[in-house]
């Protein structure tokens, strides 16, 4: 079968095989629809309530439109490599001042026009902790963002720095002031908008079943362009088998996640689907808790200790499991840097297997098997361990027995708790584990490394609460430092590496299978479906 090995290519949005009525009042066909199967209730798409949700972001990419976005160099300094969005154009007054132009033909879905007031909104939430701490985090240097006039969208810094114009665009896209801005800065998530927003974009909302599908419709007085897909369905199975079921019984269109490396086989054979391979942002991770689940004020009775973090870190033969889990598609990375960042070191190697030095890492801070049960223990004490996955996660599925096995064989009992993929990011989100495998998708600027592995992170996307004053200072210089900022950014990831709060499993490239009726695919790694509009389905074969 044809295979298309471009690392940047864009998606869009997959229309839906039922009955919902598109902007003419028309239903579209089958044949007219694309849909797509993830395992992820998206939750709301609504831009400033995404939170780490990438099946949410995903459809809100469809829905909303950003001011401008990442150019195909996705170079995030400077104001140069962007490609006009909402915005047809953006000036420099001074150093601490941006001015955005709107496009005067973009429109709401429901035909009002997006003004300068829109954007001004969205990005004031998006600086509010109490809305979202991890962006608050990422926009702390943005000081204000106003309405010149309808047209005319005035952003202000509290310093310079070279990463202005990518901060205000690409964390949060504009939100329709004239419905929402009444909505208390706390209620938006429990609002009638976020159950069916008004979005901007290519494709506009028609309804959710719960649990079970999202159905969009396109827009047809999109300014940019009709949608070719005339509509997008987005069916949830948290299931891996009927997710790959879904996608060969003709289901279902496209699927980003084929489970586990068996399945991309199952579809390379079949004529039907073609197979794109996209590099991604995306690292996954064995997470440590360094904080006590029952009491986040203490530190962790095992894992607060670094040395068996490293231990743990040691038992583990990491290539070894990437390559039965996923074969050719994932590497192993050095720390929390994916594939496609710039400040990946080719050089850098993450330790190899040492289940011997394990044991006396684990021995010289007291953890011996005084029992004789296999389980090392001190004071009494088990060196026993809970580990959560989400279940719709396949590779993770196979991977926590990988990790529960290995770490057997150096005395560490491991719990595996499978859970709903709800309940897992709840449980998450408040600390509430011992170990997490954990799948990020990083920003395309490591600048976005503060979220998860800062001091300042904690609260927020930190959920392990790891701290070290010195990746903080590191981080901070390679931001203000254009000439260093390469080597202190590197240098900020060798420390956290030496922390061991985590073990950086894999880095993966996404096999995107898409049936061979449509064309003109573009996906890009940055926004897989923002292209997704421009694709042409065609009939079933």
């Amino acid at each position: 079968m044809r295979r298309c090995f471009r690392a940047a290519v864009l998606f869009s949005v997959l229309l839906s095989p039922l009955a919902a009525a598109s902007a003419a009042g028309q239903e579209a066909t089958r044949e007219e629809t694309v849909v797509i199967a993830v395992g992820r209730d998206p939750g709301s798409p609504v831009p400033t309530l995404l939170l780490g949700n990438v099946t949410a972001r995903e459809v809100s990419e469809l829905l909303f439109l950003p001011l401008a976005s990442l150019g195909p160099n996705t170079i995030t300094i400077g104001d140069k490599d962007f490609l006009p969005g909402l915005a047809r154009s953006w000036k420099r007054r001074d150093s601490l001042t941006l001015v955005f132009e709107i496009d005067p033909r973009a429109r709401w879905h429901d035909g009002i026009p997006v003004t300068a007031r829109d954007a001004a909104l969205a990005l004031n939430l998006a600086r509010d902790p109490s809305v979202d701490p991890s962006r608050a985090l990422l926009l702390r240097r943005l000081t204000s963002a106003t309405a010149e006039d309808p047209q005319h969208l005035v952003v202000r810094f509290s310093e310079a720095y070279d990463e202005q114009f990518y901060d205000v665009i690409y964390h949060v896209s504009p939100l329709p002031a004239h419905l929402i801005d009444t909505v208390p800065r706390g209620a938006l998530g429990r609002s009638a908008y976020a159950g069916a927003p008004v979005g901007n974009g290519p494709y506009r909302w028609v309804r959710r079943v719960p649990g079970q599908q999202i159905d969009l419709a396109a827009n047809e007085s999109f300014f940019r362009g009709t949608p070719g897909p005339r509509r997008v369905t987005f069916l949830i199975a948290s299931d891996p088998e009927a997710q790959i079921n879904l996608l060969l019984s003709g289901g279902a269109d496209v699927l980003q996640a084929l489970g586990p490396v068996s399945n991309v086989a199952r579809v390379a054979a079949d004529k039907r689907f073609t197979i794109y391979p996209v590099l991604t942002l995306t690292v996954g991770y064995l997470l440590f808790n360094q904080r006590d689940p029952a009491d986040l004020a203490r530190p962790h009775a095992i894992l607060a200790d670094r040395e068996v973090r490293a231990a743990i870190a040691l038992a583990l033969d990491v290539p070894a499991m990437v390559q039965a889990t996923f074969g050719q598609w994932a590497t192993v990375p050095f720390g929390p840097v994916p594939r496609l960042s710039w400040i990946r070191d080719p050089a850098a190697r993450p330790a190899m297997a040492n289940r011997a030095g394990a044991r006396a890492l684990l021995r010289a801070r007291g953890w011996v098997d005084s029992d004789g049960d296999g389980v090392l223990d001190r004071n009494g004490q088990p060196l026993a361990l809970s580990l959560n996955y989400p279940t719709q996660s396949a590779p993770r599925g196979q991977l926590a027995l990988l990790v529960q096995e290995q770490l057997r064989q150096v005395g560490i009992r491991i719990e595996i708790n499978r859970l709903d993929g709800s309940v897992w990011q709840e449980r998450r989100q408040g600390g509430n584990f011992d170990m997490d495998l954990s799948s990020a998708t990083m920003d395309p600027s490591p600048s976005g490394l503060v979220q998860s592995w800062s001091c300042a992170g904690r609260g927020g996307s930190n959920v392990a609460y790891y701290c070290d004053p010195r990746v903080d200072s590191l981080l901070a210089s390679a931001q203000r430092d254009r000439k260093h900022s390469l080597a202190l950014f590197r240098q900020a990831v060798r420390t956290i590496v030496d922390d061991a709060p985590a073990v950086f499993l894999y880095s993966p490239t996404n096999p995107y299978s898409v049936s061979s009726r449509i064309r003109g695919i573009e996906l890009n790694p940055i926004a897989p479906f923002s292209a997704l509009w421009r694709w042409n389905p065609g009939p079933f074969r």
